[in-house]
């Protein structure tokens, strides 16, 4: 039993360095690589570089050809390219002589068959191909799952597409199969068990394969930020829906935010503050901006031109010092980007300095950076 246990946890030790979560961020001009525990454990020596997908990331040395490292800083494909793109299901595009091609993780040049009018990049293990006006997908082996038909279509997220046919929204399976038929004006993806849709100006929520309207709803904003409950619209007021499609609570502010953490930010005038699941106001409305609660309890807020953040009480626990905002090359594709704490740490900008601080608003090693991305 010892022994099984040692092997156990060498191998838990195994796959935590493995995946051991680094952050893109640039020092004196060069990109490198930190970890949590703010250490470098990719010295800055690029020149430019991207965050890791796959345990691969784009950079590039001294010159202008992009090539791919890994997660040791050692160049696994060396920079060749033109233009890169990120690995997804172990293929990438890349740009190389004028011509867009697919590349594996070697490097090698791979799917040279697709019949295509464009290359798409892989999520999920399928990638979108165009013929004409019609689109399907291939898996990552080239081979057509789905044949183009759809006018348009999405990557897929969580197991399934969003696609357009005769001019109306729905949803399939990488084999094709309709998990939401193609009739409806409008629909969300797939996200916590939960999809959104409308037919006309009917909206409400596809439950067992079943249209539920929400009654009065005039658009109802998707599941992706909670698993039980998201907001709503009636008229000119936003309130909150379950995922029954039964409000919780009614519609009486001008703006709101997702549920996190027992509370969600609400917002009346301009001015912002919280409610709980009873819909009442836990913090008074008295911020210019608020964001949702992370599971550290503590949420972003900004009273002026800076953020601070408060904890569930209310309380004003880290001064409004700091720039929150996103500024990097994940935050841009990100559906939603995190702007607060994540597993107890924040990445804010003060002055023209990135860093992290922690829940107590210490920074991070006393490191800052002239740029800094998300943990990965």
């Amino acid at each position: 039993m010892k022994t099984k246990l040692l092997l156990f946890g060498l191998l838990l030790l195994s796959i935590t360095g493995f995946t051991q979560e680094l952050a893109l961020a640039r020092k004196d001009g060069k990109f490198g690589y930190i970890t949590k525990a703010g250490e470098w454990h990719i010295k800055p020596q690029f020149k430019t570089a991207k965050n890791f997908s796959e345990d691969l990331a784009e950079a590039t040395s001294n010159g202008d050809l992009w090539g791919y490292i890994n997660r040791k800083g050692e160049w696994v494909i060396q920079p060749q390219f033109n233009k890169t793109k990120a690995f997804n299901s172990g293929l990438a595009i890349v740009l190389k002589d004028k011509e867009w091609i697919y590349i594996n993780t070697k490097g090698e040049q791979t799917l040279t068959n697709v019949s295509t009018d464009k290359l798409y990049d892989f999520s999920e293990g399928y990638a979108v191909i165009k013929s004409g006006d019609k689109i399907g997908f291939i898996n990552t082996k080239g081979d057509v799952v789905i044949t183009p038909k759809f006018t348009k279509a999405f990557d897929f997220v969580n197991g399934y597409s969003k696609v357009l046919e005769n001019d109306k929204w729905g949803l399939v399976d990488p084999t094709g199969k309709y998990l939401v038929k193609t009739e409806y004006d409008g629909v969300s993806n797939f996200y916590n068990g939960n999809i959104v849709a409308n037919k006309g100006e009917t909206y409400g929520l596809i439950i067992n394969g079943e249209f539920k309207p929400v009654s009065g709803a005039n658009k109802i904003w998707d599941f992706s930020n909670n698993p039980d409950y998201t907001y709503a619209k009636k008229g000119e007021k936003v309130g909150f829906i379950n995922k029954k499609g039964e409000w919780i609570i009614e519609p009486s502010f001008d703006k709101a935010r997702a549920f996190k953490n027992g509370l969600a930010p609400v917002s009346n005038e301009k001015l912002w503050g919280y409610i709980n699941l009873k819909g009442e106001l836990i913090v008074p409305m008295q911020y210019r901006d608020a964001e949702t609660f992370s599971d550290d309890g503590l949420a972003p807020v900004k009273t002026k031109k800076l953020w601070g953040f408060i904890n569930k009480k209310g309380e004003l626990v880290i001064p409004e010092n700091y720039v929150i905002t996103a500024g990097g090359f994940a935050s841009l594709f990100s559906k939603n980007p995190e702007k607060g704490f994540i597993d107890g740490l924040a990445r804010v900008k003060e002055k023209k300095s990135w860093m992290y601080i922690d829940t107590q608003g210490n920074t991070l090693k006393n490191m800052t950076f002239e740029n800094l991305e998300l943990f990965k």
